[in-house]
């Protein structure tokens, strides 16, 4: 059996959104995450092809909608360790409110949603128990 059939420190699964502005994306999820981008591959024309951020224990990984594969718009959800904090990053960013951070009694993490410069939500939360 290979060993390596992945990139160490990546899990299985990786979130891949196709946007219209990957470096908008980038942009945002460093700001609002810390993330910071791994690898990237761009096309002939500037464009982004396919780029990789670590964002904590994650890699998402995101590219530019083409002829092939248009863009759209994308739910992805994040643990943090202060949703407050994210979400006001979220904001001061050029995200857009969706819903401010709450606790409602059935659930035990406190969460907000943001929408991003390119259109995807960010439901964003952090466990109060």
């Amino acid at each position: 059996m290979n060993r390596h059939f992945k990139p160490e420190g990546y899990s299985s699964v990786s979130p891949y959104l196709i946007v219209k502005d990957a470096q908008r994306v980038i942009d945002f999820l460093a700001a609002v995450f810390d993330a910071a981008e791994l690898r990237r591959y761009d096309r002939p024309d500037g464009s982004i092809m396919h780029v990789e951020v670590r964002l904590d224990d994650t890699v998402i990984m995101l590219g530019e909608g083409d002829d092939t594969v248009s863009a759209s718009a994308s739910v992805v959800h994040v643990y943090v360790p202060d949703v407050d904090t994210a979400y006001q990053r979220a904001l001061e960013t050029g995200g857009t409110a969706i819903q401010e951070p709450m606790q409602r009694e059935d659930d035990p993490d406190r969460r907000g949603m943001v929408r991003d410069p390119e259109g995807n939500l960010w439901a964003i939360a952090t466990r109060s128990e």
